[in-house]
Parts: structure tokens; C-alpha cells; sequence
């Protein structure tokens, strides 16, 4: 049950995602996994580490993604509770059909579609995210013209698997994502 340090984990994101948007995105992830972990008493490192490289695959093989990654975490002894995240977080992509049976894949795959609407939001907004209200957030992922690649049934769907409703979910990132500032 082998597991990157957080430098490990940051030199491999960074020898395969080049796109700075997506660097940024897997910092967010992991930043509300990490969040999630220290509120649940659960392993920091292991919830970091999975929402970092959670799409490590993704700009080298778009259209296999997870399927390549979870053969490398494999190869190298990831933690299964990472392996299983990975999978449920691409529920109904390229045919994954698993969903999440534990809080660390609930949470990412309530974090993950989100930290992009929460990023949407702050470019149309310049605003710290920590100074971001919740309620603002919540406006814009009502709105189906805002982001609208974002999948808010896969959000929500994550929200009642994690059990929190989807108002202290947006009030949690917004602690969560005080650290980016």
C-alpha cells in the first residue's frame, strides 16, 4: 500500500499534466479532499494525494480517462481507496459505472466538477475564493448557461453520497479554498 509524498505526488502530476489550468484544478481537488479528510478524522496525505492526481491521465489520454491511470496506480501499489475514488469519480464517462462506497470517493466526486464552477466563478469574479459566498456560488450552479460542460447532477449525486446537502458542501469549499488565497 505504497503512497506518494506530497512531493512525489507534485513532480509526477507535473511530468504529465502540462496544461496550467489543469495543475490548478488538481490543487483545488486536493485542497477540498484534504479539507473533507481533516473534517471526517480521516488520512490528509491519502485524500491529498488522490484528489492530486486524480486526472493524471487525462491530457495524455482524453479519451480513456481514468482507465490509464488506474493501471499505473496499480502498477505502483496505490491504496485502494485511492484506485476506487479514481474510478467513481468518472461515473457515466467512457463506461464507468462505479459509484462511490466510500466518503473519500463521495467527497471527490462531489469536489471535483465543482472546483470548476468555483474557478468559472472567481474568472468572471476576481475574488478571493475564501471571500466568495457560498449563496453566489450556489446562483451560478443553478444557472445551467453558467459553466455549462460543469455536470451538477454528478455534483449532486456526490453531495448525497458524502451526506451534506449541497449548501454546506459549497459553504465548506469556500473554508476549504481559503488556503489557495
Amino acid at each position: 500500500m505504497a503512497l506518494p509524498t506530497r512531493e512525489d505526488a507534485r513532480n509526477l502530476l507535473h511530468a504529465h499534466v502540462r496544461d496550467e489550468y489543469q495543475r490548478h484544478h488538481a490543487v483545488m481537488v486536493a485542497t477540498a479532499l484534504e479539507g473533507y479528510a481533516g473534517r471526517f478524522g480521516e488520512d490528509p496525505l491519502l485524500w491529498h494525494v488522490t484528489g492530486l492526481l486524480h486526472d493524471l491521465d487525462f491530457e495524455e489520454h482524453p479519451d480513456a480517462h481514468p482507465a490509464p491511470s488506474l493501471q499505473w496506480f496499480r502498477e505502483w501499489g496505490y491504496p485502494e481507496d485511492l484506485l476506487h475514488a479514481v474510478e467513481a469519480h468518472a461515473y457515466g464517462y467512457h463506461g464507468f459505472q462505479t459509484l462511490p462506497r466510500t466518503r473519500l470517493a463521495a467527497a471527490l466526486l462531489a469536489c471535483d466538477e465543482l472546483c470548476g464552477l468555483f474557478y468559472a466563478y472567481r474568472k468572471m469574479n476576481p475574488v478571493r475564493y475564501g471571500e466568495m459566498k457560498p449563496s453566489s456560488i450556489r446562483k451560478k450552479f443553478k444557472d445551467h448557461g453558467f459553466a455549462a460542460k460543469i455536470d451538477r447532477s454528478t455534483i449532486q449525486r456526490g453531495c448525497d453520497h458524502l451526506g451534506v446537502t449541497l449548501d454546506d458542501h459549497l459553504a465548506h469549499l469556500v473554508g476549504f479554498f481559503a488556503a489557495l488565497d
